[in-house]
């Protein structure tokens, strides 16, 4: 416990975000199609799809409806992640599909190592001490605190994140720019102001509680209840089916938040001008307003696409790491003992060797194979 539940789930969450990387950019893209505020496209002629009408029509033989004007802007068609990603490669290269992946390191690094590390010392402080289990209310109370936590420790790359996938969508002219996080993180704190790190921080903490809890207990339990009516054994079968069950139930109940905190930490605050959103309530409420109930699940098929592999990497490289944790770092494992120092020398002795780490080891110190 302690260090190593930050370190297993630190590397595992490192692994599984940069592989699933991608799919995150192209979610990120969709939450914002139909988004208020941006520039709209040049006007163009809309030719009819019925030029019957068109050449017997009042104004003579116009062949073409020309756009309504200005200040009205007809709704663009919703893409889907395949149309997204497709128009990603080729408007603007193979690395964009990677935009911002040094931020969703410092991410991963900062919010799912404290995230994992917590939820793994609350589990095993509150779990029974005779049978080991842990009701699911309680493993949800970990994951809302340990979801929090996390979230507000990493907010900072949150944003960066953010910006920095969602920026290729931008004109060139209002396009940030930015090199990678380090440089991201330091503009934004110069030009808009260190609080400026935290923006969207609630929604940030509060979508993050709900997906710890719903990810990290949803796993445990469903990994439980398989093992318990002997479905399957303790393997990477069981880890798959309980990761990626862990994934849906994770994107539904973090959707509509997730699209919410995507919106505001992505808005545009120029000096003089009114923020496009006034908060998340007010987001929420315009976004709601804007395209209906269900603009709060925009982009849930990349979503679940990105959270199901993310989940089962997560997990199966976390087991993995659980299997090896012992051969690194207590593989031998150090003893004061009173043997005698003939007995101590005696390599033949099962499991008990001398130290050959160092020669200036004491006589008397053994070293026992776990």
């Amino acid at each position: 416990m302690g260090v190593k539940g930050f370190v297993e789930g630190g590397i595992a969450s490192i692994v599984a975000g940069c592989s699933t990387h991608p799919l995150d950019l192209i979610k990120v893209r969709m939450q914002l199609q139909g988004e208020k505020g941006l520039p709209a496209p040049a006007q163009q002629p809309i030719h009819s799809l019925r030029p019957a009408f068109a050449y017997h029509s009042h104004h003579g033989s116009a062949a073409a409806i020309m756009a309504p004007p200005p200040h009205v802007v007809a709704a663009p068609p919703r893409a889907g992640p395949i149309s997204v990603g497709v128009k990603i490669f080729r408007t603007e290269g193979v690395k964009a599909l990677f935009s911002g992946v040094s931020a969703t390191v410092l991410r991963q690094t900062l919010y799912s190592t404290t995230r994992m590390g917590l939820y793994d010392i609350l589990k095993t402080k509150w779990s029974d001490p005779e049978s080991g289990n842990l009701p699911l209310g309680q493993k949800l109370l970990a994951g809302l605190v340990a979801g929090g936590v996390g979230a507000a420790v990493g907010n900072p790359a949150d944003v960066a994140m953010v910006r920095m996938q969602a920026d290729g969508r931008l004109p060139e002219a209002q396009r940030r720019n930015y090199k990678n996080v380090v440089d991201a993180i330091s503009r934004m704190a110069k030009q808009e102001g260190v609080t400026s790190l935290w923006r969207g921080s609630g929604l940030t903490v509060n979508r993050a509680m709900i997906v710890t809890a719903s990810q990290l207990a949803s796993y445990d339990q469903i990994k439980e209840a398989i093992l318990e009516r002997h479905v399957m054994a303790d393997g990477l079968g069981t880890h798959v089916t309980a990761s990626f069950a862990a994934g849906f139930v994770a994107s539904v109940a973090s959707n509509p938040v997730d699209v919410i905190k995507t919106r505001v930490m992505n808005m545009k605050v120029e000096p003089g001008r009114e923020a496009p959103y006034n908060g998340a309530l007010d987001c929420a409420v315009k976004t709601v307003r804007a395209e209906g109930p269900m603009a709060l699940y925009k982009g849930f098929i990349p979503t679940i696409s990105r959270q199901g592999p993310f989940t089962v990497v997560l997990f199966v490289t976390l087991e993995q790491l659980r299997k090896l944790w012992p051969i690194i770092t207590y593989a031998y494992e150090p003893i004061y003992s009173t043997m005698p120092d003939n007995l101590a020398r005696n390599s033949s002795n099962r499991g008990i060797t001398r130290c050959s780490r160092h020669t200036s080891c004491p006589a008397d110190m053994v070293y026992r194979f776990q």
